[in-house]
């Protein structure tokens, strides 16, 4: 008999409608069965969050041109998590969650709704991706990424991956011939200098629009995912779901040790 399919999973943080969620499952069927779940709405930003306050719906829809394909009225997480508890008949080989329009370099992976859907994937113990292209527009390119989302899921589903990892893939906004390859690197030491922009509505309200810079604190070391898309590299970082700090364990337990004498 002939083998089965790699089962994938496809899901983002920009919805369901979004061109590079399009752009990945067309990606994603030249390497096996495609099961598609992801937001009825933008989600950018919303990071780990969970639905618990309110209901969650599931609808099919039928975007995609794949047999599964759902909306979900939660978070990029809440449709990981649905896909594993009332969807999929089987594991998945695969969960890739993008293609995100917009940068997901260093800090910013906190932040995003489509590497937290990477995240839980690992959680699960599922082999993931998350992909960024770093461009915003509507009519953004994803000719590039396409290419290298099919070249590093087909490692992925070839090798398999380090346990409770997933990789963070950021693509910078190039031509295909462009692009120097893909680069292995660690997240930057960055993070967004904000403030808070007063301004006021039409009847003389004040409200308040999250403005900042990004600061690169690594200037410029070659070994970060900043350094790698600016030169035109495709940045792959190896990202974990645990937290600790293992090089403060030792000092904390000799500070705290000192206090019991």
């Amino acid at each position: 008999m002939p083998a089965k399919k790699p089962l994938i999973l496809v899901t983002n943080d920009d919805g369901i409608t979004s061109p590079g969620i399009s752009a990945l499952v067309e990606t994603m069927k030249e390497l096996g069965e495609v099961v598609v779940i992801a937001p009825d709405k933008p989600q950018s930003g919303v990071g780990h969050a969970i639905t618990i306050n309110s209901t969650i719906r599931i609808y099919r829809t039928k975007y995609h041109g794949v047999e599964q394909e759902y909306s979900l009225t939660g978070t990029p997480v809440d449709c990981v998590k649905m896909a594993f508890s009332k969807v999929l008949k089987r594991k998945p080989d695969l969960c890739v969650s993008g293609i995100n329009h917009g940068s997901n370099i260093s800090i910013n992976v906190i932040y995003s709704g489509t590497m937290s859907a990477a995240v839980e994937a690992a959680v699960d113990g599922i082999p993931s991706i998350g992909f960024s292209l770093l461009d915003t527009s509507i009519d953004a390119d994803f000719s590039a990424s396409q290419y290298y989302a099919k070249v590093i899921s087909k490692q992925v589903l070839t090798s398999g991956m380090q346990k409770d990892t997933c990789l963070n893939v950021n693509i910078p906004k190039l031509n295909l011939s462009e692009i120097k390859g893909i680069k292995i690197c660690r997240q930057a030491r960055a993070n967004w200098v904000e403030e808070f922009e007063e301004r006021k509505d039409p009847a003389g309200n004040p409200y308040y629009w999250l403005t900042g810079k990004f600061v690169d604190y690594d200037k410029g070391k070659n070994d970060t995912d900043v350094w790698a898309v600016k030169n035109n590299y495709i940045s792959v970082v190896p990202v974990m779901f645990d937290l600790t700090a293992y090089s403060a364990l030792s000092p904390l337990e000799k500070q705290f040790s000192k206090k019991k004498k």
